[in-house]
């Protein structure tokens, strides 16, 4: 069987565009291999810093996550809007020693000497060790705003589960500071700008009594952030209202 002239003319293009692939192929993947490695992408902006039952700083309150934390901590009782009060150990601590959450603090609790009440939802829970776990009092703050923690704290009296060494086991060394006021210790993690402190805080017998701070830090600046919006907007609404009143 014979092949017209027409019939050769997709066969040519075909067959030139199958050497093409062949000859040239290689040296594509070749110059795609060659590149530089790309740059290991960065971790997703909901990363957790330090967790507590599974809960970190992107974790929102919900029925749900209280339900999940009465089975393992007991009862709670709950607080809305409450003070927020960062200062540990003793006053002038955080001055010293942690000075940005020094600053946060003194925000929170501007003008001093009121009592100022913070969008907040606080949950406490004093009876932890009818349900075997070692702690005497663990107390949770969420904004409210947000639905995301802001502070953690956690109380107890003996290291009998081994607490401090599993949190250096999952997080590395800590660093220490040794107080020179009143014979007391505390070691800290720093992770994505949050802080967990751990604290080995003497009672009026010398007794050591340990206590465990978790600050979400960027969670704390954009409540701080939030209720200053907030503020502005009603002084805002209230001027607007005294101008159209005469």
């Amino acid at each position: 069987m014979k092949i017209t002239n027409l019939q050769k003319g997709p066969f040519k293009a075909a067959a030139l565009w199958i050497a093409f692939m062949v000859w040239f192929l290689p040296t594509l993947i070749s110059c795609s291999d060659s590149k530089e490695p790309a740059e290991e992408a960065p971790l997703p902006a909901d990363t957790e810093s330090f967790t507590f039952f599974d809960i970190g700083r992107t974790t929102k309150f919900s029925d749900q996550v209280r339900d999940e934390l009465g089975k393992k901590l007991g009862r709670d009782a709950i607080e809305r809007r409450s003070i927020l009060n960062l200062e540990i150990n003793y006053r002038g601590f955080l001055k010293k020693y942690f000075p940005q959450l020094e600053e946060l603090n003194r925000q929170l609790n501007f003008p001093p000497g009121e009592r100022v009440e913070h969008n907040t939802v606080k949950l406490m829970y004093r009876y932890a060790q009818k349900q075997n776990v070692p702690f005497d009092y663990v107390e949770l703050i969420f904004s409210d705003y947000t639905e995301t923690p802001i502070i953690f704290k956690i109380n107890f009296k003996k290291d009998e589960a081994n607490i401090v060494e599993t949190l250096k086991k999952k997080y590395g060394n800590p660093d220490i500071i040794d107080w020179k006021e009143n014979n007391g210790q505390s070691m800290y993690w720093e992770k994505d700008a949050d802080l967990l402190i751990v604290s080995l805080v003497p009672d009026q017998f010398g007794n050591h009594e340990y206590q465990i701070n978790i600050y979400y830090v960027d969670n704390l600046k954009q409540l701080i952030e939030t209720e200053r919006k907030e503020k502005e907007e009603k002084e805002r609404q209230r001027a607007k209202t005294g101008e159209n009143a005469f």
